[in-house]
């Protein structure tokens, strides 16, 4: 059993950003700059945050927080972002999600510029993505991607179940893991309301697990030798920890990785890795690969 470190891998990407960063600023050009607008005080969207900010340092980026109380309406903030789609120093931005329930999430995201919408949430990026054309990748399926990959972990014509039909992960990593120039693999995606769900699991090369709930994945749902990518992170109650919580994935891990070839942990998986995906489409969106 190989353990995916997501950590170092997302470590070793961003010293590869920074040194492109660099080359660009001696070359006369920008720094890329991110901003982020946070509303209200969720612990998790406050970490995630705080965590961008630190790796925007590790990358050589500017960062710009833009906070606001979870009682602003959605005018102002649909004003803020238009502020920042016509600000030009700015290359990408995004909005950390949830927001308050009478804040409309897709009215939102569709008033992101799409040459700016680095989380690759904006439907025309996600269209552009579902047809195999350049564009920004949501962070986490991009980030599943990079993993396989710096792993050297086959997909082409391998079984692949994904567990979750989310629009941050399940759908899009569906798309990516059909197509030919992504994962070129045979695809069953599975949710609360498939049937023989262990048997589908049970016939997988590789599963990724994106269903939000702990320890879901058990040993008896896995084949020998399978890849087993976990994406779930949920906090659960934890007396012994300082924060009084621990993350979960949706892998029970212990009895899971003795039979796989590969196996992400978490924490320590996928988490670093959607971040550094966020470092990776800014630098795009700085270069202007995708939309000029």
């Amino acid at each position: 059993m190989t353990l995916i470190d997501g950590k170092a891998t997302a470590a070793t990407i961003k010293a590869e950003i920074k040194e492109e960063v660099e080359k660009i600023v001696q070359a006369g050009g920008k720094r890329p700059h991110l901003a982020a607008i946070l509303v209200g005080h969720d612990g998790g969207s406050e970490t995630y945050v705080r965590n961008k900010v630190l790796a925007c340092e590790a990358c050589g980026f500017e960062s710009t927080l833009i906070r606001f109380e979870d009682d602003i309406t959605e005018q102002t903030l649909l004003e803020c972002i238009e502020q920042l789609n016509n600000n030009a120093d700015i290359d990408g931005f995004i909005v950390q999600l949830p927001l308050p329930r009478h804040i409309n999430e897709q009215r939102i995201i569709e008033a992101i510029d799409y040459r700016k919408d680095v989380d690759g949430f904006h439907p025309l990026n996600v269209g552009r993505m579902a047809i195999g054309l350049p564009c920004f990748i949501s962070a986490t399926p991009l980030g599943i991607l990079t993993l396989l990959r710096r792993y050297d972990i086959p997909t082409s014509g391998k079984k692949c179940v994904i567990l979750g039909r989310s629009n941050i992960v399940g759908k899009p990593m569906a798309q990516l893991m059909m197509q030919k120039q992504y994962g070129d693999a045979t695809v069953t995606v599975c949710h609360s309301r498939s049937e023989n769900l262990r048997e589908e699991c049970l016939k997988a090369d590789i599963i990724i697990a994106a269903i939000g709930k702990p320890g879901f994945v058990t040993a008896d749902m896995v084949k020998e030798g399978a890849t087993i990518v976990d994406v779930g992170t949920t906090r659960v109650p934890d007396a012994s920890r300082k924060s009084g919580f621990r993350l979960c994935g949706d892998v029970q891990f212990d009895e899971v990785a003795p039979k796989c070839a590969y196996i992400t942990p978490v924490p320590g998986g996928v988490g670093p890795m959607t971040i550094c995906m966020l470092m990776l489409n800014t630098l795009s969106a700085a270069k202007k690969e995708f939309y000029k």
